[in-house]
């Protein structure tokens, strides 16, 4: 999987939607799908869960079907799944994918994040 990084840049999600994917995370998820043969009906999901320096600490993977209390969001062909307890700590959260000079990744513009770690890959609210 591919490298998370946090920012505290404010994201461009609708209100209707709690989690927004830039064209580059959509474009980047589809690559990553096809190159490692994950079927068009997984989905990615989308969660927090505790732990790094600050606290709080972002996961992607891929999922083969919903959980029960899963919030579901389809965007330009991706199936979003996120459970209940990440869906408070991502409202409002734009994923973007990065391929510059600091490094190649995504990253969780979230609005709620009030303090990151000195190296990226935690939060905190």
């Amino acid at each position: 999987m591919q490298d998370v990084m946090v920012t505290d840049a404010a994201p461009t999600a609708a209100p209707s939607s709690p989690i927004v994917l830039t064209e580059k995370a959509v474009d980047e998820v589809k690559k990553i799908m096809e190159a490692n043969s994950i079927p068009e009906t997984y989905g990615l999901r989308v969660g927090v869960k505790g732990g790094g320096c600050s606290g709080l600490s972002y996961t992607l993977g891929f999922d083969a079907e919903k959980r029960d209390a899963d919030k579901v969001i389809e965007q330009d062909g991706i199936t979003l799944f996120i459970d209940a307890k990440s869906l408070f700590y991502l409202m409002g959260t734009q994923l973007d994918f990065t391929d510059g000079l600091n490094g190649r990744g995504f990253v969780f513009n979230n609005p709620q994040a009030t303090k990151t770690c000195g190296c990226g890959s935690s939060f905190g609210v």
